[in-house]
């Protein structure tokens, strides 16, 4: 099993939760984390850390969106992300809400 990223993180980006990856299995776009799901050790460590609530344990998804997958297609094709940043600009403006679904990154 493995934690994913949802579109909770989509136009927030906030990165508490890179520094508490013993694994280093988040991967940056342009305004979202994922995680690499077989690099993902199934710690647990990131998901209380996320402001914006979107990690998610695989089984524990909200949408009917293919998170796993999405997940891993963009770990292949990201950069890694080993260190803290600071969120988008506007991302507290995002933080609550419910519609980011639209703003995914194709």
């Amino acid at each position: 099993m493995t934690y994913l990223v949802d579109d909770q993180c989509i136009r927030c980006k906030y990165t508490d939760c890179v520094d508490v990856c013993p694994a280093d299995c988040f991967y940056e776009g342009k305004n979202m984390l994922v995680i690499h799901p077989d690099e993902c050790i199934d710690c647990g460590y990131c998901e209380p850390v996320c402001p914006a609530q979107a990690i998610r344990h695989e089984d524990e998804t909200r949408t009917n969106f293919d998170w796993y997958a999405y997940n891993l297609a963009k770990a292949e094709i990201w950069p890694r992300i080993r260190d803290a940043k600071a969120p988008l600009a506007d991302a507290d403006a995002w933080l609550n809400n419910a519609d980011k679904l639209a703003f995914i990154e194709p």
